[in-house]
């Protein structure tokens, strides 16, 4: 942004045009940097280890975040039913071709177990199932529940920060001089109330994050659990020839 400031320009003798000329508008610098530097300062030693531990939780909720909201994420009902059509019209290589387009899914991955062995017996495609079962199903579920103790350590060692400054602030009342009983004072209610204030703002965002990252999670599952199921019993009637029937 700019302001404008005119000059008078010659353009012959005894006469003169106005030119704008621009000149920068000075605004007034927002002291953040000095405000975060104050803010830890007082806070004291305990402010950093919350700090840490909110690198460590916004990491986490990134990773977690990105795999079970985009990798691990599929529209389940809408799948199934593509590969119900599928099997039923006795395309079992095209369906197997569905779960390999959508290969990084929970889902598909559980199902392409039992599409291959659609051929093989019911406890054949069971066993499969049941193998990508319990190969998928822990890495959905990975990190997820560290979020939470992340969580209540930001609020604990806020706790502890609290604790602390109250400690110094007593300390200040009862063994001080008379000249520097204010200041540590300050100090004290300072260090406990920062500390407990910053280990909740980083523990609040945190299990809120945790909550969702962990309902996605359990719908995941829940769809494999479902889908898997009805797979099964898909491919077992396919294979005795009473598709249409139990349909």
């Amino acid at each position: 942004v700019t302001g404008v400031q005119t000059c008078a320009l010659p353009i012959s003798e005894g006469q003169h045009i106005l030119q704008p000329r621009r000149r920068p508008l000075a605004f007034p610098e927002v002291p953040i940097l000095s405000f975060i530097l104050e803010f830890f300062s007082k806070g004291g030693p305990f402010m950093y280890l919350i700090l840490i531990v909110s690198v460590i939780a916004a990491a986490t909720v990134v990773e977690r975040g990105y795999m079970v909201l985009l990798r691990f994420n599929i529209n389940g009902a809408s799948f199934m039913a593509q590969i119900q059509k599928l099997v039923m019209a006795n395309n079992i290589d095209r369906a197997i071709k569905l779960c390999n387009a959508e290969s990084t899914a929970a889902l598909t991955r559980v199902l392409k177990a039992g599409l291959t062995r659609a051929n093989r017996g019911k406890d054949d495609i069971e066993n499969a199932i049941e193998e990508a079962t319990l190969e998928v199903v822990p890495q959905v579920k990975k990190r997820t529940a560290y979020l939470s103790m992340w969580a209540n350590v930001a609020t604990l060692t806020g706790l502890l920060g609290t604790i602390t400054g109250l400690v110094q602030a007593f300390k200040a009342v009862g063994a001080a001089a008379a000249a520097d009983k204010q200041e540590m004072l300050a100090n004290g209610i300072s260090v406990a109330m920062y500390t407990t204030a910053f280990g909740l703002v980083v523990a609040i965002p945190t299990m809120i994050c945790h909550s969702i990252i962990e309902n996605r999670t359990k719908n995941l599952i829940q769809d494999v659990d479902q889908y898997s199921v009805k797979l099964t019993n898909l491919l077992t009637a396919h294979k005795r020839g009473t598709l249409k029937d139990s349909e």
